[in-house]
Protein backbone atom coordinates (compact mmCIF):
# COMPACT_ATOMS: atom_id res chain seq x y z
CA UNK A 1 0.00 0.00 0.00
CA UNK A 2 2.91 2.08 0.78
CA UNK A 3 4.45 2.30 -2.18
CA UNK A 4 1.46 2.06 -4.64
CA UNK A 5 -0.10 5.44 -2.76
CA UNK A 6 3.48 6.62 -3.25
CA UNK A 7 3.45 5.94 -7.31
CA UNK A 8 0.05 7.48 -7.72
CA UNK A 9 1.16 10.50 -6.40
CA UNK A 10 4.05 10.86 -7.95
CA UNK A 11 2.71 9.58 -11.45
CA UNK A 12 0.08 12.79 -11.12
CA UNK A 13 2.91 15.23 -10.58
CA UNK A 14 5.13 14.09 -13.38
CA UNK A 15 2.16 14.31 -15.71
CA UNK A 16 1.30 17.73 -14.27
CA UNK A 17 5.12 18.41 -14.51
CA UNK A 18 5.46 17.28 -18.23
CA UNK A 19 2.83 19.38 -18.86
CA UNK A 20 3.40 22.78 -17.77
CA UNK A 21 7.71 22.26 -18.64
CA UNK A 22 5.84 21.29 -22.24
CA UNK A 23 4.67 24.54 -21.99
CA UNK A 24 6.78 27.00 -20.72
CA UNK A 25 9.33 25.77 -23.61
CA UNK A 26 6.80 26.38 -26.19
CA UNK A 27 6.33 30.01 -24.42
CA UNK A 28 10.00 30.06 -24.78
CA UNK A 29 10.29 29.19 -28.24
CA UNK A 30 7.36 31.28 -29.19
CA UNK A 31 8.85 34.24 -27.53
CA UNK A 32 12.15 34.02 -28.87
CA UNK A 33 10.53 34.39 -32.37
CA UNK A 34 9.91 38.12 -31.39
CA UNK A 35 12.80 40.37 -31.69
CA UNK A 36 12.85 42.75 -29.09
CA UNK A 37 12.29 46.64 -30.71
CA UNK A 38 15.27 47.89 -28.94
CA UNK A 39 17.86 44.66 -30.20
CA UNK A 40 19.47 44.49 -26.59
CA UNK A 41 20.93 40.99 -26.36
CA UNK A 42 20.26 39.40 -23.39
CA UNK A 43 23.93 39.50 -22.19
CA UNK A 44 23.37 43.33 -22.82
CA UNK A 45 20.12 43.02 -21.07
CA UNK A 46 22.07 41.71 -18.24
CA UNK A 47 24.70 43.52 -17.79
CA UNK A 48 22.78 46.80 -18.20
CA UNK A 49 20.27 45.77 -15.24
CA UNK A 50 23.06 45.28 -13.37
CA UNK A 51 25.04 48.46 -14.11
CA UNK A 52 21.19 49.89 -13.57
CA UNK A 53 21.42 48.84 -9.43
CA UNK A 54 24.90 49.15 -8.84
CA UNK A 55 25.83 45.85 -9.13
CA UNK A 56 29.50 45.81 -10.61
CA UNK A 57 31.62 42.64 -9.28
CA UNK A 58 28.97 39.97 -10.95
CA UNK A 59 30.14 38.65 -14.45
CA UNK A 60 27.31 37.59 -17.27
CA UNK A 61 29.01 34.34 -18.73
CA UNK A 62 27.58 31.99 -21.35
CA UNK A 63 26.62 28.40 -20.14
CA UNK A 64 26.13 25.33 -22.33
CA UNK A 65 22.63 23.56 -22.51
CA UNK A 66 18.84 24.58 -23.23
CA UNK A 67 16.79 26.93 -20.43
CA UNK A 68 20.35 26.28 -18.24
CA UNK A 69 20.21 29.91 -17.11
CA UNK A 70 20.84 30.82 -13.35
CA UNK A 71 22.61 33.00 -11.17
CA UNK A 72 25.32 31.57 -9.08
CA UNK A 73 26.40 33.33 -5.66
CA UNK A 74 28.75 31.66 -4.93
CA UNK A 75 30.90 32.91 -7.93
CA UNK A 76 28.72 35.23 -8.48
CA UNK A 77 28.48 34.89 -12.20
CA UNK A 78 25.00 35.21 -14.39
CA UNK A 79 25.18 31.76 -16.47
CA UNK A 80 22.76 32.24 -19.48
CA UNK A 81 22.33 29.61 -22.18
CA UNK A 82 23.46 30.16 -25.71
CA UNK A 83 20.12 31.47 -27.18
CA UNK A 84 19.12 33.50 -23.88
CA UNK A 85 22.93 35.25 -23.82
CA UNK A 86 23.16 35.93 -27.30
CA UNK A 87 19.66 36.19 -28.36
CA UNK A 88 17.56 39.86 -29.27
CA UNK A 89 14.50 38.28 -28.35
CA UNK A 90 11.67 38.99 -25.92
CA UNK A 91 12.28 35.79 -24.19
CA UNK A 92 16.25 36.32 -23.59
CA UNK A 93 15.33 39.76 -22.62
CA UNK A 94 12.50 38.50 -19.79
CA UNK A 95 15.53 35.39 -18.97
CA UNK A 96 18.14 37.62 -18.61
CA UNK A 97 16.19 40.29 -16.60
CA UNK A 98 15.33 37.17 -14.01
CA UNK A 99 18.36 35.71 -13.32
CA UNK A 100 19.87 39.25 -12.77
CA UNK A 101 16.72 39.96 -10.36
CA UNK A 102 18.60 37.30 -7.92
CA UNK A 103 21.66 39.23 -8.51
CA UNK A 104 19.98 41.60 -6.86
CA UNK A 105 18.34 40.05 -3.96
CA UNK A 106 21.80 38.76 -3.17
CA UNK A 107 23.02 42.16 -3.06
CA UNK A 108 20.30 43.72 -0.76
CA UNK A 109 20.68 40.71 1.33
CA UNK A 110 17.02 39.16 0.50
CA UNK A 111 15.97 37.16 3.64
CA UNK A 112 14.41 34.68 1.39
CA UNK A 113 17.60 34.14 -0.43
CA UNK A 114 19.43 34.38 2.21
CA UNK A 115 17.57 31.50 3.72
CA UNK A 116 17.67 29.46 1.37
CA UNK A 117 21.23 29.63 0.27
CA UNK A 118 21.61 28.54 4.40
CA UNK A 119 20.34 25.48 4.16
CA UNK A 120 21.70 24.60 0.79
CA UNK A 121 23.89 22.13 2.60
CA UNK A 122 21.48 20.23 4.64
CA UNK A 123 18.64 20.10 2.31
CA UNK A 124 22.44 18.02 -0.43
CA UNK A 125 22.06 15.42 2.33
CA UNK A 126 18.41 14.97 3.19
CA UNK A 127 17.56 14.71 -0.30
CA UNK A 128 20.18 11.89 -0.61
CA UNK A 129 18.88 10.23 2.49
CA UNK A 130 15.33 10.42 3.26
CA UNK A 131 14.03 7.93 0.37
CA UNK A 132 16.11 5.34 1.61
CA UNK A 133 15.53 5.95 5.21
CA UNK A 134 11.75 6.14 4.72
CA UNK A 135 12.03 2.78 3.04
CA UNK A 136 13.49 1.38 5.50
CA UNK A 137 10.98 2.75 8.20
CA UNK A 138 8.02 1.47 5.67
CA UNK A 139 9.97 -2.25 6.28
CA UNK A 140 11.01 -2.45 2.41
CA UNK A 141 15.07 -3.06 3.63
CA UNK A 142 15.32 -4.69 7.16
CA UNK A 143 12.00 -6.81 6.69
CA UNK A 144 9.75 -5.13 9.40
CA UNK A 145 8.22 -1.77 9.77
CA UNK A 146 9.81 0.97 12.22
CA UNK A 147 7.91 4.18 13.16
CA UNK A 148 10.80 5.89 14.26
CA UNK A 149 13.06 5.30 11.59
CA UNK A 150 10.04 6.28 9.42
CA UNK A 151 9.57 9.55 11.41
CA UNK A 152 13.35 10.03 11.04
CA UNK A 153 13.43 9.64 6.94
CA UNK A 154 9.97 11.83 7.35
CA UNK A 155 12.07 14.72 9.14
CA UNK A 156 15.10 14.52 6.25
CA UNK A 157 12.45 14.56 3.25
CA UNK A 158 10.50 17.62 5.44
CA UNK A 159 13.61 19.81 5.07
CA UNK A 160 13.55 19.34 1.31
CA UNK A 161 9.80 20.20 0.91
CA UNK A 162 10.87 23.67 3.02
CA UNK A 163 13.40 23.90 0.48
CA UNK A 164 10.87 23.84 -2.67
CA UNK A 165 8.63 26.33 -0.92
CA UNK A 166 11.06 28.77 0.06
CA UNK A 167 11.72 28.47 -3.24
CA UNK A 168 8.52 29.72 -4.84
CA UNK A 169 8.98 33.70 -3.05
CA UNK A 170 12.60 33.85 -4.33
CA UNK A 171 11.95 32.84 -7.77
CA UNK A 172 8.43 34.94 -8.14
CA UNK A 173 10.39 37.91 -6.02
CA UNK A 174 13.45 37.64 -8.97
CA UNK A 175 10.69 38.03 -12.06
CA UNK A 176 8.82 41.02 -9.92
CA UNK A 177 11.76 42.71 -10.18
CA UNK A 178 12.93 42.03 -13.76
CA UNK A 179 9.41 42.99 -14.88
CA UNK A 180 9.47 46.02 -12.55
CA UNK A 181 12.83 46.92 -14.19
CA UNK A 182 12.15 46.07 -17.92
CA UNK A 183 8.67 48.51 -17.61
CA UNK A 184 10.70 51.38 -15.72
CA UNK A 185 13.65 51.41 -18.13
CA UNK A 186 11.13 51.05 -21.42
CA UNK A 187 13.35 48.00 -21.99
CA UNK A 188 10.28 46.91 -23.44
CA UNK A 189 7.26 47.76 -25.54
CA UNK A 190 3.80 47.50 -23.98
CA UNK A 191 3.00 44.16 -26.06
CA UNK A 192 6.29 42.72 -25.26
CA UNK A 193 5.94 43.18 -21.37
CA UNK A 194 3.16 41.19 -21.53
CA UNK A 195 5.02 38.36 -23.53
CA UNK A 196 7.66 39.00 -21.34
CA UNK A 197 5.46 38.66 -17.99
CA UNK A 198 4.00 35.52 -19.78
CA UNK A 199 6.86 33.45 -20.40
CA UNK A 200 8.42 34.02 -16.28
CA UNK A 201 5.30 33.00 -15.31
CA UNK A 202 5.18 29.73 -17.15
CA UNK A 203 8.88 29.31 -15.91
CA UNK A 204 7.42 30.32 -12.57
CA UNK A 205 4.71 27.31 -12.36
CA UNK A 206 7.48 24.70 -12.56
CA UNK A 207 8.70 25.74 -9.11
CA UNK A 208 4.97 25.47 -7.64
CA UNK A 209 4.28 22.03 -9.23
CA UNK A 210 7.29 21.12 -7.51
CA UNK A 211 6.39 22.33 -4.27
CA UNK A 212 2.88 20.86 -4.59
CA UNK A 213 4.41 17.70 -5.54
CA UNK A 214 6.54 17.51 -2.21
CA UNK A 215 3.64 18.32 0.07
CA UNK A 216 1.42 16.05 -1.13
CA UNK A 217 3.79 12.87 -0.77
CA UNK A 218 5.52 14.67 2.48
CA UNK A 219 1.39 14.31 3.64
CA UNK A 220 1.48 11.09 2.33
CA UNK A 221 4.37 9.86 4.41
CA UNK A 222 3.03 11.39 7.70
CA UNK A 223 -0.55 9.85 7.39
CA UNK A 224 1.51 6.43 6.98
CA UNK A 225 3.59 7.61 10.17
CA UNK A 226 0.13 8.02 11.75
CA UNK A 227 -1.03 4.53 10.68
CA UNK A 228 1.72 2.97 11.84
CA UNK A 229 1.50 4.11 15.29
CA UNK A 230 -1.92 3.47 15.48
CA UNK A 231 -1.04 -0.61 14.73
CA UNK A 232 1.18 -0.42 17.92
Amino acid sequence: MGLIGYYLIAGVMFVVGLIVSSRLKSKFNEYSQIGLRNGLSGREIAQKMLSDNGINDVNVISTPGHLSDHYNPQDKTVNLSPDVYEGRSVAAAAVAAHECGHAVQHAVSYPMLKFRSAIVPVVNISSQLSQWVILAGLGFMIGRSNPTVLLIGILLFAVTTLFTIITLPVEYDASNRALKWLENNQMTTSAEHDKAADALKWAARTYVVAAISSVATLLYYILLFVNSRDRD
